[in-house]
């Protein structure tokens, strides 16, 4: 039977309009119609969903730095056992770095500039997955487990190391920060290349890691002050309690975080 075009019928006796059933099945309809409409265009899954788990970084605009310097050297210490954990680190299935381009394409540019000094950039991490914060956290928070407390943590109690050194949300998780040191090298050969003395060890939680750490000898000084001015030229900002890290000056909004795999 098909549904005439008139909704309101006028009540003879004071010729006010009325409601009839058919109306409220209609309005009914379409309220639901709106928010259906309403869902679906509420904001999208971030990264940090479960549909992380079938993305790449390259889905969120990072790019692998060896696409930009195929040679570089990359010591992604979470990507094995050698690092704070004692454990390769959850969301690290292949030893890469991957940042976001413009971060990406300035490191490029600083390494080129550093070759002809006969220096070059040591990588020891980029993007960072969430699930490896997490993984951070929860080992930050097991006492019992203080295997690497002599190599990384010497003075410092493993439970306050949360969040001066280890965060909870990590600027890592956006693709725009970087831990890396300097290498000196004698020729254009990389397997004749050795690490600057910075004073302590990558990821050493402690004082004597902060970049403008008074009780640092010469070389040690020069030799973070250079690093930091070499990053600094191309856009980079230190983190004064860590001299290894830096963070690009285009980065994401506050409130972006991924957690795709590296693979």
């Amino acid at each position: 039977m098909p549904i005439s075009a008139t909704t309101t019928k006028t009540s003879p006796s004071n010729g006010s309009a009325t409601v009839q059933p058919r109306d409220l099945r209609l309005a009914g309809i379409a309220l639901a119609t709106l928010l259906c409409v309403a869902c679906a265009s509420s904001t999208p899954p971030t990264a940090t969903d479960t549909t992380a788990d079938l993305a790449t970084p390259g889905s969120v605009g990072m790019v692998d730095i060896r696409e930009l310097v195929p040679d570089i050297d990359a010591d992604i210490r979470y990507a094995g056992d050698d690092n704070f954990t004692g454990t390769r680190v959850d969301g690290y299935d292949a030893a890469k770095c991957y940042l976001l381009r413009p971060a990406a394409e300035a490191l490029a540019r600083l390494e080129r500039e550093l070759r002809p000094q006969g220096l070059r950039l040591r990588i020891f991490d980029c993007y960072r997955p969430e699930r490896a914060v997490r993984q951070f956290v929860r080992w930050a928070a097991d006492p019992r487990d203080q295997r690497t407390k002599a190599a990384y943590y010497p003075a410092l109690e493993k439970g306050s190391l949360v969040p001066g050194y280890i965060a909870d949300r990590s600027g890592h998780s956006k693709g725009a920060t970087i831990d890396l040191t300097l290498l000196r090298c004698e020729d254009a050969s990389p397997a004749r290349c050795e690490a600057l003395d910075m004073g302590t060890p990558f990821d050493f939680f402690d004082p004597r890691a902060n970049t403008d750490h008074p009780h640092l000898d010469d070389a040690q000084r020069a030799n973070r002050t250079r690093l930091r001015d070499a990053m600094a030229r191309h856009g980079f900002e230190n983190y004064p309690m860590e001299w290894w890290h830096y963070t690009f000056r285009l980065q994401p909004p506050p409130d972006t975080f991924h957690d795709v795999p590296i693979r």
